[in-house]
């Protein structure tokens, strides 16, 4: 019987990683460029840090794994500080595509994604996390003129646009006067909204709010961490589906378990506590593969895990409004069996073990995010070409 079990669960996962070939897999979020700027390496070949390289993509199936540009909320009330970053990230990104164009491309746009598919491409799609960046709707324009498809509209800190999740200040109780604006334009100028990070309050005015669906990039179903603001509640997930839009599930162990949080602190104080006494600087060869070796080797929950938040979503609102959102490079803890992206067929096979389709594995790992994608491009073009109010 064994036996049995184990040729089932190799078929299963044979099944999968054919399947995340076939199929154009979507991640919502990955930090590649920002992880670059503390350690440079190549992506293009076999890199020692992080989650994301070409190889490990291209074993993955993953084709469109949007590039987070992040500022950090330190960068929020410093001159200029803000853009500075985004603009170099966004640099940084284009430069992986010159240096490597028979491997990436920057995609702006579905069809750009599609077409980068049929040519074997992976896409580098882009989004900015926070919105710290904007200080005037000039500033959207100018960063979607340079390739930005969705804003996250801040991070860990209330900022001009909206409150912060992870912020006691409630400075707005939601959006600033300028933050709907800033939907507005979005809108008009074919931006994603991203309600990752951002209060509850905020998430029900931007959706009352925004002319096109949204999205949160990166995000999980508070169901399964009761308190935590940064999931999602099952009254959000409703509403945010009831707007056309898609909840991507994070894979980060904070996410997926309201015990993991503390789990997943523990392992990094010990893994910092053991570099120091060794003498290993973070950011030095030496010590950024003994942290990628330690973080990788204590693991906290299983693909599961993440499969019982897709589920959550698809038993509450159906299978239109999932999609997947991973967090890689973003987040020290994952779990044991999607450590990186090469290793999304692990997750495909747990959900054909769970009876999902073809049909339905299409949408969940590309097809949902791409829908709201061409809905923003549409609405947008329908915004443009309306005349203006007298």
């Amino acid at each position: 019987m064994l036996g049995a079990c184990t040729d089932r669960a190799a078929r299963r996962l044979e099944r999968a990683a054919q399947l995340s070939q076939e199929m154009i897999i979507v991640d919502g979020h990955i930090d590649v460029p920002y992880r670059l700027g503390n350690y440079p390496e190549d992506v293009s070949g076999p890199t020692v840090g992080g989650d994301f390289d070409y190889p490990r993509a291209i074993r993955g199936g993953l084709n469109a794994p949007f590039m987070s540009i992040y500022i950090p909320s330190e960068r929020q009330g410093i001159p200029g500080a803000a853009r500075h970053l985004a603009d170099s990230l966004i640099d940084m990104v284009y430069a992986i595509a010159a240096h490597a164009p028979a491997q990436f491309a920057v995609a702006t746009s579905v069809k750009d994604v599609l077409s980068h598919k049929e040519a074997g491409l992976v896409s580098l799609p882009m989004g900015i996390e926070n919105g710290a960046p904007i200080d005037s709707l000039a500033d959207l324009q100018h960063f979607y003129d340079r390739g930005i498809r969705y804003i996250t509209l801040t991070h860990a800190r209330v900022n001009q646009i909206c409150d912060s999740s992870y912020d006691s200040t409630r400075t707005w109780q939601g959006l600033s006067p300028f933050g709907e604006r800033v939907v507005d334009e979005m809108n008009r100028l074919g931006i994603i909204v991203d309600i990752s990070h951002v209060t509850d309050s905020t998430i029900r005015q931007v959706l009352r709010h925004s002319k096109a669906p949204v999205w949160a990039s990166h995000s999980s179903a508070r169901h399964f961490t009761p308190g935590w603001e940064r999931n999602m509640s099952d009254e959000l997930i409703e509403a945010l589906a009831a707007q056309g839009g898609v909840i991507m599930i994070s894979f980060g162990s904070t996410f997926l378990r309201s015990g993991f949080r503390a789990a997943q602190q523990d392992m990094r104080d010990r893994i910092e506590s053991q570099m120091q006494e060794l003498g290993l600087e973070r950011y030095e060869a030496e010590g950024v593969r003994y942290f990628e070796s330690e973080r990788k080797a204590n693991s906290i929950g299983t693909v599961r895990d993440v499969a019982d938040h897709i589920d959550h979503v698809v038993h509450l609102v159906g299978i239109d409004h999932v999609g997947l959102g991973s967090d890689f490079d973003g987040v020290t803890a994952l779990p044991s069996d999607l450590q990186d992206v090469s290793m999304y067929p692990r997750l495909v096979a747990e959900l054909l073990r769970r009876g999902y389709s073809d049909e339905d594995l299409a949408k969940i790992l590309g097809g949902n995010a791409l829908r709201v994608w061409e809905d923003v491009e549409r609405i947008a073009a329908e915004l443009q070409a309306a005349p203006a109010a007298p």
